[in-house]
């Protein structure tokens, strides 16, 4: 059996180990140290004893307590939905106007709506409902199918070009890709177009070209947006008069709506949120750019 060397400073063992004449102490473990992991022990098996601790396949040991977090989350669920209840019961009673009056209610209108928003709309027309290439501004006030609350509300409940059988349709034919028109009539109408939102001469078409354009669009274009061009809620046909564009108001832009054509889609959202929230929705959008939620 070998004598244990000792540090003559310390009077601690050492491991035998050295490194550059540097000798490991077999320290002992702080008495803190051990104080700890008993009690982190002891802690472990009482809390083991006393709550949900153990997986046993299908359960899990439910504790002396029976805390359930569960049970916790679904009462606070239940709290939540009947404190809700006492304004959104009103939504569902009321009409449009009586609760745009309602000033209280309009607030819960905002908050709900906002988030209601983000998470089912955003995506398509941004966090600020201000749209992008193809989808709507719905700030701007430019309804393609209305913008009474019985028809936004109903735009949210079927979708555009949807699978709901009652979807709005709504498609802009491919012109020039289908070869319904050649290439002189499709650009001369594109020039037409773009007059018709530049107003007092700033075309710098020829008058002879626009002519033309306003007869093509008359033959073609007018049965959906209309003579004047101030487009038809009742198909979905956008004003071009306006200087507002979903695709790009610019003559290339204008161009490629006319030769590729165009089909937007919406989503049907009756089977994914509740008619209260559609409601709620609809409120919202109506009063963006009026109130911050």
């Amino acid at each position: 059996m070998g004598v244990i060397e000792r540090d003559p400073y310390t009077g601690h063992g050492t491991t035998g180990h050295e490194w550059n004449g540097v000798k490991e102490l077999n320290t002992a473990v702080p008495w803190v140290v051990w104080a700890f992991l008993i009690a982190s022990v002891i802690f472990s098996v009482v809390w083991w004893i006393l709550m949900p601790a153990w997986p046993l396949g299908t359960t899990y040991t439910k504790g002396l307590l029976g805390d359930d977090v569960r049970k916790d989350v679904a009462a606070h669920l239940q709290a939540a939905q009947e404190e809700r209840s006492v304004w959104t019961q009103r939504i569902d009673k009321e009409d449009f106007a009586a609760i745009q009056a309602d000033p209280a209610l309009m607030k819960d209108v905002r908050e709900t709506g906002h988030a209601l928003f983000g998470d089912n709309c955003a995506a398509c027309h941004g966090l600020k409902a201000t749209g992008g290439p193809g989808y709507p501004d719905l700030i701007d006030k430019k309804w393609l199918w209305g913008g009474t609350p019985d028809a936004i509300f109903e735009t949210i409940r079927v979708g555009v070009n949807s699978e709901h059988p009652d979807s709005r349709v709504s498609q802009m034919p491919a012109w020039g890709k289908d070869g319904i028109l050649d290439h002189t009539a499709i650009t001369n109408v594109v020039a037409y177009v773009h007059s018709l939102s530049h107003p007092g001469g700033e075309s710098k078409d020829p008058a002879d070209k626009l002519a033309a354009g306003q007869k093509v669009f008359a033959d073609n274009c007018a049965s959906c947006h209309g003579a004047d061009g101030k487009g038809s809620m009742d198909v979905g046909a956008p004003d071009l008069t306006d200087g507002f564009w979903l695709y790009g108001g610019d003559e290339a832009s204008i161009y490629d709506s006319v030769y590729d054509g165009r089909q937007g889609h919406m989503p049907t959202w009756e089977k994914r949120i509740s008619e209260t929230d559609r409601k709620i929705l609809t409120l919202y959008l109506l009063d963006l750019g009026h109130a911050s939620p």
